[in-house]
């Protein structure tokens, strides 16, 4: 490939809309061009790159015992009817009627597909285990896409699906495939990817873990431990809290406290520690816009996921009218007449005398006592853990929280979609039985930019030799001097002979120009051929990285070079982990 004939261009100014490096270099190298909001066209640098990932993840999959397989982007609602997720999704997926008049949907996730297209198939129980995957275009309208390939709303998706007649064969499986998602990482170059604990979402099922790759734009909290090795999402991390330094039992009392609506305006008001106040948090069904307060400690948070988990379903921000029967700024659980769902976090328990609203304009109570003003109550794990907070595994107070971005995600579903589809299957004893399900999941684009976000410097990305768009990257400094052509034309030919990977710039253009492409390129390996080493003979090969850099004897360079690329191979395929075995 030369590059003069690339299609795409390559810009010297960084987009002003791009606010993390991957969306900045991928739009400024020429890899993806923005369509609509959170939908993009991929150059063919990228498209090369995905296409790697995408055997990459093949490969892995085969060993792992599944088989590819395709289903349709648009699928009809009686599907997502049978699963029940028509109506319990919301606006993410998009809901259409065809020219017939029948409504449809745009896949966003094929659980649903997965159990049409095996529901016949399965009905012994001989044909279990089996596993089945995709690698597809998929369709999820995100309110907020954000970030390039990170956050979009049409994407390429790999997704697998188990089915199993035990949960202990699904366990066993899980495993496998975990190991298969690690090496994928591995494979492409981020071996630093992390799993942890995560909460099911829509998805749904009892376990679920997702991949993280630890970077400072990521999108997500991740939870960790770096004592016991605990990691969970924010989602998930239960929230641990020891009270036991908080203050002894004292009388209830209403004060004055002028304007004071916030926990801190409070707490320095009555010169209280903020760690023995309660603050309330108000939200709305969605359902039935039924107001829902959540009391906690003033210093913690409300996880948003734990409460709609916890609830069944999902909540808004309240707003507060005047017949509701909430005092906003002064709201708390003494006395408190509103028609409300009332929750108490699990971080107020243990505190014997609360700071807290006392439901009238300007005032509150000291002094509170749950358990003696207000009675036996339910504490529900409902706020999200801090840093230094107490680790649910080891029980130190080590916890630190990081930043990830998700690149790829696994689920054991349990029944959910197989029951409510009417999958069965008849067992060695004749009984009639609902298989149990594993679900599977890796973002392509996702992972593509990811890796950028983490392997790159103030030029430009810096691709693994496995998922590169090239391995080579050829310059020819000055195509006017014949020799350093005539070299370059060789060095270029020999190397498509020997079935390495090149990309050829023999353009008349000033070496920067040439070096800056080459740098938003991010070929791992790089051949310079000008005519200053030329006059000795030499050629430059180097590595996009730097670690390498030095003079090789032109007619030396293709095995030079091959030994190169064989040792960027070796480097990250020394860090891939050995595969589980499996029969499936």
């Amino acid at each position: 490939m030369k590059l003069k004939n690339l299609i795409g261009d390559r810009f010297k100014e960084r987009p002003s809309d791009c606010v993390i490096d991957s969306h900045a270099f991928t739009v400024k190298g020429g890899y993806i061009k923005y369509v609509a909001n959170g939908i993009y066209s991929l150059f063919p640098p990228m498209k090369k790159i995905t296409a790697k990932i995408e055997n990459i993840i093949r490969e892995e999959m085969d060993a792992a015992g599944s088989q590819e397989v395709l289903f349709p982007v648009v699928l009809p609602a009686s599907l997502w009817e049978e699963s029940g997720r028509f109506t319990s999704v919301g606006e993410e997926l998009l809901r259409f009627k065809d020219r017939n008049g029948s409504q449809m949907v745009l896949g966003m996730t094929h659980e649903e597909a997965a159990v049409q297209l095996v529901k016949e198939y399965g009905q012994t129980y001989t044909k279990y285990p089996f596993s089945i995957y995709q690698i597809q275009t998929k369709f999820r309208d995100e309110a907020r896409p954000r970030a390039g390939l990170i956050r979009v709303r049409e994407f390429t998706m790999k997704d697998a699906y188990s089915f199993h007649t035990s949960q202990e064969d699904l366990e066993k499986y899980y495993d496998v495939m975990a190991n298969a998602y690690f090496r994928i990482f591995e494979r492409a170059g981020i071996p630093e990817v992390v799993s942890v604990k995560s909460d099911s979402g829509m998805i749904g099922g009892s376990v679920s873990h997702e991949y993280m790759l630890l970077t400072d734009a990521g999108e997500d909290s991740i939870v960790l431990c770096d004592d016991c090795g605990y990691s969970a999402n924010m989602e998930a991390a239960e929230t641990k809290v020891d009270n036991s330094g908080c203050s002894g039992i004292s009388e209830l009392k209403k004060v004055y406290t002028p304007e004071c609506k916030t926990i801190e305006e409070v707490c320095t008001y009555l010169n209280s520690p903020v760690e023995e106040s309660c603050k309330a948090v108000m939200y709305q069904k969605n359902m039935d816009d039924e107001y829902v307060i959540v009391f906690l400690r003033g210093d913690y948070e409300v996880n948003e996921t734990k409460l709609t988990n916890y609830l069944g379903e999902k909540v808004h921000p309240a707003v507060i009218t005047e017949d509701c029967g909430i005092v906003a700024g002064f709201c708390g659980p003494y006395d408190q007449k509103a028609k409300c769902t009332i929750l108490y976090d699990k971080s107020l328990e243990g505190i014997n005398s609360l700071c807290c609203g006392a439901n009238e304009e300007n005032y509150h109570y000291t002094g509170l006592n749950i358990k003696r003003d207000i009675g036996d109550v339910e504490y529900i794990d409902l706020s999200k853990i801090q840093t230094g907070g107490i680790c649910p595994c080891c029980g130190k107070k080590t916890i630190r929280i990081s930043r990830g971005i998700e690149v790829g995600n696994i689920f054991q579903l349990g029944t959910k979609y197989s029951k409510t589809m009417g999958m069965t299957y008849t067992d060695e004893d004749g009984s009639v039985k609902t298989p149990i399900m594993g679900c599977y999941g890796i973002g392509v684009g996702r992972l593509a930019a990811a890796v950028c976000e983490v392997m790159h410097d103030d030029y430009g990305p810096i691709w693994p030799i496995t998922i590169a768009p090239w391995h080579v990257h050829l310059c020819c400094m000055r195509v006017d001097k014949p020799e350093c052509k005539e070299t370059a034309d060789k060095i270029y030919k020999e190397l498509e002979k020997a079935g390495i990977d090149v990309i050829y710039d023999d353009r008349n253009v000033r070496p920067g120009v040439m070096f800056a492409d080459a740098d938003l390129l991010g070929v791992p390996v790089r051949i310079n051929v000008g005519p200053k080493n030329l006059a000795n003979g030499d050629v430059e090969l180097l590595t996009r990285d730097k670690k390498v850099s030095k003079l090789v004897k032109a007619e030396n360079i293709i095995e030079e070079t091959k030994t190169l690329i064989s040792d960027l191979f070796e480097e990250i395929n020394s860090k891939v982990r050995d595969r589980i075995d499996v029969e499936i």
